[in-house]
């Protein structure tokens, strides 16, 4: 079993280390050790439960643009690019596009 400091499994799932110690004292997610000093310690198996468990409630966004109307063909392809980039992630997702107006 692989253990990781606070800091670095905040950072996996996209949490700040406070809201780790947070989650601490409420019994939510508890470190898998903590040290005779007070350092905690999550596993990597604690890593791919947090993950698995919480990507069903989340969507990611692609964003597609282009700058001009004779683009849109562009457009097309940057939103085919991201569809299939996104279904071989797994993600659940949508795709957001937008055709700007040419002036800076």
């Amino acid at each position: 079993m692989a253990l990781m400091r606070i800091g670095e499994f905040a950072k996996e799932i996209g949490v700040s280390v406070q809201r780790l110690r947070d989650l601490d004292k409420n019994g939510t997610l508890k470190p898998a050790v903590v040290s005779p000093k007070g350092t905690r310690y999550y596993s990597d198996e604690q890593l791919y439960q947090y993950t698995h468990q919480n990507q069903s409630h989340r969507k990611v966004i692609g964003y597609c643009r282009v700058s001009t109307n004779g683009q849109k063909n562009d457009l097309e392809t940057q939103i085919s690019n991201v569809k299939t980039y996104m279904i071989a992630k797994g993600y659940s997702f949508e795709v957001v596009s937008d055709v700007g107006s040419g002036i800076n």
